[in-house]
């Protein structure tokens, strides 16, 4: 029995140690968080590993994630995939499809993603700028010039049916035909002078009250050709924004300084939590390896004792 009891006590003994030193060794990465004294003196590896090095880690993991993980060729190959365009195209598709049978009016399809003040600045500003230029359109002289030669010129057209073959009907016309049009520009760039502002701001707010009110399925329908089209050239610019400027953007981010401040800032029982949750696997696996090789060792001392 005693013999038997000393072939096991070896192994056994060493497993538990193996076991248990190893459990405290990846406690200790964590553990103490703070520095702890003793009489005054500093007791050794206080803080923990982790605790101790933490802006260490911190920088060292945001310039591997930065250089290695989320580098300008790792980002473009998997953002330009097939896969990935194909998902975009179909995401595309796919808010198309539902606009298409939805009886929401764009005013209530915009709410969804913006406050009613800001719809009502957007389209006020928006109708505004268009009214503006409109406005600037109709005072320009050579609106009243045009106006004035197709209407006199629409006249004079039927008065000549009407008088067709008498020529001194034919001379009045002529004669009387350029001084009338010159006063008839004259007086329409002056209405147009004064009225131009607020009958740009009519038609446009007018005409912006029936398109907010309108239903997204009504401003889709029969748009099928346009909206391939608009797919296409949304997908255009997401090639181009991502080949052209994906540098500028990282640069811009600075993921490297982004991970390295909220590891910075993140509490170390948070910072536990995540890592064992994400290598609680393998971190067991090291305590029962630490049990193995105690094991063997403790065989191999009572194998020598023997």
């Amino acid at each position: 029995m005693n013999a038997i009891l000393e072939y096991i006590s070896g192994p056994a003994l060493g497993a538990v140690i193996g076991y248990i030193t190893n459990d405290i060794a990846i406690r200790m990465l964590f553990r103490p968080r703070t520095a702890k004294y003793i009489f005054g003196m500093h007791v050794p590896f206080t803080p923990g590993i982790i605790p101790k090095e933490k802006d260490r880690i911190a920088g060292a993991i945001g310039n591997s994630i930065s250089e290695n993980l989320m580098n300008k060729e790792v980002l473009e190959k998997t953002l330009l995939s097939d896969e990935m365009l194909e998902k975009i195209r179909a995401a595309i598709d796919e808010f198309f499809y539902t606009q298409l049978h939805n009886d929401e009016t764009l005013e209530q399809f915009a709410s969804h993603y913006l406050t009613e003040q800001e719809i009502g600045t957007m389209r006020e500003s928006t109708c505004d700028e268009i009214a503006k230029l409109i406005s600037a359109k109709l005072r320009d002289h050579a609106i009243g010039k045009t106006i004035a030669h197709a209407a006199t010129q629409h006249v004079i057209d039927k008065t000549r049916n009407s008088m067709a073959g008498k020529i001194h009907a034919e001379r009045l016309i002529e004669a009387v035909s350029s001084p009338i049009e010159t006063k008839l520009a004259q007086h329409i760039n002056e209405v147009l002078q004064e009225q131009a502002p607020s009958m740009s701001a009519r038609i446009v707010y007018t005409e912006a009250d029936k398109l907010t009110s309108m239903p997204m399925c009504e401003l889709f329908k029969g748009h099928e050709q346009q909206l391939e089209q608009a797919r296409e050239g949304i997908m255009s610019v997401y090639r181009t924004l991502i080949s052209d400027h994906l540098p500028r953007i990282l640069e811009s981010i600075n993921i490297s300084k982004i991970v390295e401040s909220r590891i910075q800032e993140m509490d170390m029982e948070e910072a536990e939590q995540i890592i064992i949750s994400v290598m609680k696997k393998e971190l067991r696996a090291i305590v029962w390896l630490g049990a193995f090789l105690g094991c063997i060792m403790g065989t191999i001392m009572t194998v020598i004792n023997i």
